[in-house]
């Protein structure tokens, strides 16, 4: 959901890469739904394993709960945002998440790309 927002937020003026330590096999149908509700389509969406490379080549790095298993590198920005995660959580719970994920993406793009447009 996550990527998705900020991609959707933030348009060309960041680049997203989506991964996890342990990611789904699937994206939660339900997490789906709350995003088609806001005009976003995450069907295409898959999370990748988080490697090495991907933290590297980012400036800033966004964790969720991964705890030990994100690489870090000194020099990088990381961001822990605390949130719950949607797995086999129902459709109210991800509007939730969803709401949180934007008010926290649009403090960021502010921060980071204050050009963009926040839609």
């Amino acid at each position: 959901m996550a990527a998705a927002r900020l991609s959707h937020l933030a348009g060309d003026r960041i680049e997203v890469r989506s991964a996890g330590s342990a990611p789904a096999e699937r994206i939660n149908p339900a997490a789906v739904e709350a995003m088609r509700e806001v005009g976003i389509d995450m069907p295409a969406q898959q999370s990748k394993v988080l490697t090495v490379d991907a933290v590297r080549a980012s400036d800033v790095c966004i964790t969720m709960g991964c705890g030990n298993a994100c690489p870090v590198f000194p020099g990088k920005r990381y961001l822990d945002w605390k949130l719950e995660d949607p797995a086999g959580r129902r459709v109210e719970a991800s509007r939730a998440i969803r709401d949180e994920i934007k008010n926290l993406e649009e403090r960021l793009i502010v921060e980071i790309a204050p050009e963009a447009d926040a839609r």
